[in-house]
């Protein structure tokens, strides 16, 4: 409205005009709501001096308008012509009118609505407001009787002089959106065209609502807590740091034993806490008076509280910060299991729990507690079970190992070269003769190790201390000790790399002979062994099935790493394999000899077959490993079997690589082959469907070919 000395003008917002300043003489020129977004619909804001004059002015509000006719509803015929961003004003007697607005657009097609204006000079009554909170913003509309328009004060620029508002009608909605979370004083006034007003104050408080992680620090949050049980919570100050906010709990006399807080309001997060069968754990920063209470953090569903898992931890420090784990895979006594399919939600903290005005005098003494920092802690990386070929080198598998006899083993960088991650050995002083270190887990092996005739090798990388030393190599069945082989070779270097083959048709003096119809699915390695510990030192790596000579015959497993046997690849339409020097010898493979694929420039399907010495043997599962560099991610590999003499006998799959410049495994499932088919071909076929061009970005390697 146009008032005297009036220093505001108005700023539209939608269909709602924000008051900004300015005189009186320079309110015609409101040319700042051209580029502002209007509703669809027709309107107006009506702007009325509050001196009694009734000179009103008529702001009409379209979009897509070229032009607008204003009638005053007073009895004036012709109607008077606005244009966008411009108003007209006319004197009107105390009553009500019926103003019609006329839109035209650029055509010349016309849109009308006709709208209210009262004009009167009494104070507007019965003042209604309406507030909508969502985080942050704040909706607010009103109705009044004798008003002729509203303005709404938020309360967050206070110390601007004036104060700014915003300007609408009945019927309409204003939004505003403040800067940060807080408290603030809300007024809306009601005008007439009178000089007296009618206002209504609200007090607020808004604010996101609160979500993990928790750390007390973004403004833009409601850090509200919800007590209960006779606690008190506050904001405040770190104990330890002053520049950090925290949580401040305190557990008053005569408070229940079950006192606790909810960590934000009874809503709850924005959000489920993601809790999962691998992410079970969340973490809180505690600071407490004493070393040795107990701290229950319970999840619970908002809109339900049976759906709920509690867990406790104990305070270790007294004054000091520490940081508590709560596993909810492991539920306070008497409580239920956690249900990853419920809508965990709501977070709730108990301090001391147990202690309450029922535990007696001891409770006669407020405690004091703070938190900060609440946290779901990330996903547990569940590494793979350990299987041949051991390299100690890919990180997403489970290198645990089980030492036994006093021998200490752990993980340890390569003597001879930095980059090779290797186990460390200490048959340490006084250790048993028969000392050893199973190679992993007591579970052992994902994979049955895949002994029968022909094939009864394995090898072993050892960095020994001295030549002539036993080394043991003792393989069984996990789940029956009693069926199982071992085999003895001395080393033949001193502080030196070397690659020890074990052959258990060859048992070790004095044990039971090789039975190739046990299963073996367990390893373990002796250092020294018959000798008593006196602190000797190995390193060992690359544990691998077949030994140095994989095998007699060309068969799966494919290693490329035997000296004796022609690994004869036959290529098709522009493909080029061969054997050759391992290019990069890090991470899953650090073998010597790997299978090279050039694509060359010829047809889609350009490729090789390797023909094996003997059938595809099942027995040991109908799945496929095969280790893959590929010079990019998304490349593909098709691996097929086929018959010797029949290709319409034949079994593929294809899977893409998912790293680049590195080795990775990628895994076939074979698991609809029919095995009682004879495959003697496998066959290679990268990126199927596009013609290569012999460069480096066509140039993949491949090895340990495998089934499982």
């Amino acid at each position: 409205m146009i008032m005297k000395n009036f220093k505001y003008l108005f700023a539209v917002c939608t269909s709602l005009i924000l008051l900004v300043g300015c005189k009186k003489d320079l309110f015609e020129d409101v040319a700042f709501l051209d580029g502002v977004s209007a509703s669809a619909k027709l309107s107006a804001l009506y702007n009325i001096t509050q001196d009694n004059t009734g000179l009103v002015t008529i702001i009409p509000i379209g979009e897509g308008v070229s032009s607008f006719d204003i009638y005053y509803g007073d009895g004036t015929v012709a109607p008077v012509k606005v244009l966008p961003g411009k108003s007209t004003q006319r004197v009107y007697k105390e009553g009500l009118y019926k103003v019609k607005i006329v839109g035209y657009n650029i055509t010349g097609k016309t849109t009308e609505v006709t709208q209210d204006l009262t004009v009167t000079f009494r104070a507007p009554e019965n003042l209604k407001v309406t507030l909508q909170q969502n985080g942050l913003n704040l909706k607010v509309d009103a109705t009044a009787l004798y008003e002729t328009f509203f303005r709404a004060y938020f309360g967050d620029s206070t110390t601007t002089n004036p104060e700014p508002f915003m300007s609408f009608i009945e019927g309409q909605v204003v939004s505003h959106n403040y800067p940060k979370a807080g408290t603030y004083i809300v007024r809306v006034v009601a005008l007439s065209g009178g000089v007296a007003t009618t206002q209504k104050r609200d007090t607020i408080k808004v604010g996101k609502q609160i979500d993990l992680p928790v750390a007390f620090d973004d403004p833009n949050y409601d850090y509200t807590m919800s007590d209960f049980g006779g606690n008190a919570s506050s904001f405040a100050t770190d104990p330890k740091e002053s520049t950090n906010k925290v949580m401040k709990v305190d557990k008053n006399v005569g408070a229940e034993f079950w006192a606790g807080t909810t960590i934000g309001t009874g809503l709850g997060f924005t959000n489920k806490i993601a809790l999962a069968a691998n992410r079970t754990k969340m973490s809180v920063r505690v600071y407490s008076p004493a070393a040795g209470y107990i701290v229950k953090l319970k999840i619970e569903d908002a809109k339900d509280g049976n759906k709920s898992v509690e867990t406790d931890a104990l305070t270790t420090k007294a004054n000091e910060w520490e940081t508590l784990v709560f596993d909810f895979n492991q539920p306070s006594g008497g409580t239920p299991q956690a249900n990853f399919g419920f809508n965990y939600n709501k977070a709730s903290i108990f301090f001391d729990f147990g202690n309450g005005n029922t535990y007696g005098p001891t409770n006669n003494v407020k405690k004091t507690f703070y938190f900060d920092d609440v946290i779901l802690m990330p996903t547990e990386i569940v590494l793979s079970q350990i299987d041949l070929p051991v390299t100690f080198d890919a990180k997403s598998v489970n290198y645990a190992v089980t030492d036994f006899g006093n021998n200490a083993t752990t993980d340890a960088v390569d003597p001879t070269n930095s980059a090779n991650n290797v186990k460390k050995t200490v048959k340490s002083n006084g250790a048993e003769t028969w000392a050893g270190t199973t190679i992993g887990t007591p579970n052992g092996f994902a994979s049955t190790i895949p002994i029968k005739a022909g094939a009864t090798k394995m090898s072993v990388d050892v960095y020994s201390p001295a030549s002539g030393l036993v080394i043991k190599l003792k393989i069984e069945d996990k789940s029956d000790p009693t069926k199982s082989v071992e085999a003895d070779v001395k080393t033949t270097k001193a502080n030196a790399w070397e690659t020890i083959t074990f052959d258990f048709s060859k048992e070790a003096a004095g044990t039971a002979a090789l039975n190739t119809g046990y299963t073996f699915n367990k390893a373990s390695i002796f250092f020294d062994f018959g000798t008593a510990g006196s602190g000797k030192t190995f390193y060992w790596d690359n544990v691998v099935f077949g030994g140095s000579t994989v095998s007699n015959a060309v068969e799966i497993p494919l290693t490329f790493e035997s000296t004796s046997l022609s690994y004869a690849f036959t290529n098709f339409s522009g493909g080029n394999a061969s054997v050759v020097d391992n290019p990069s010898k890090t991470g899953l493979n650090t073998s010597s000899k790997v299978g090279k694929m050039i694509k060359g420039a010829g047809d889609p399907w350009a490729g090789a077959f390797i023909t094996l010495d003997n059938a595809v043997d099942f027995s040991a599962g109908k799945t496929f490993k095969v280790k893959v560099h590929s010079p990019r991610v998304g490349a593909k590999l098709l691996l097929k079997l086929e018959h010797l003499t029949d290709p319409n006998i034949n079994f593929e799959k294809e899977v893409s690589t998912t790293k680049a410049n590195e080795w990775e495994e990628i895994t076939f499932d074979y698991s609809t082959i029919n095995a009682a088919n004879k495959y003697h071909k496998v066959v290679f076929i990268f990126d199927l469907g596009t013609i290569g061009d012999g460069s480096a970005n066509f140039t993949f390697y491949f090895d340990d070919i495998k089934l499982n």
